[in-house]
């Protein structure tokens, strides 16, 4: 059975920092291309960060410089490690891994960055 369990989100007020994790089983994680999304309230779903098998990361531009990917294959888990946060980007934020046809999502972690 695949499962992503994200953890690691809450209220940060801005100029916070957060780390988000992604605990995966139930799939060869690291064949995986691993990502993160998120989706604010009234917009689609927007790619956020990736990394791939051998670790080269891509990032959106809104987040360049603030937001750093990293994974650990011997313990099937991905993070988000989410500096100087401001307002925009409160979301939920989803985990997703991609291989081939195989694509899987996370049910989601709530960051809210606030005062």
């Amino acid at each position: 059975q695949v499962q992503l369990v994200e953890s690691g989100g809450g209220l940060v007020q801005p100029g916070g920092s957060l780390r988000l994790s992604c605990a995966a089983s139930g799939f060869t994680f690291s064949r995986y291309l691993m990502s993160w999304y998120r989706q604010a309230p009234g917009k689609e779903r927007e790619l956020v960060a990736a990394i791939n098998s051998p670790g080269s990361t891509t990032f959106a531009d809104s987040v360049k410089g603030r937001f750093t990917i990293s994974r650990d294959n011997a313990k099937n888990t991905v993070y988000l490690q989410m500096n100087s946060l401001k307002p925009e980007d409160t979301a939920v934020y989803y985990c997703n891994a991609l291989w081939v046809a195989l694509n899987y999502w996370g049910q989601g972690t709530q960051v809210t960055v606030s005062s």
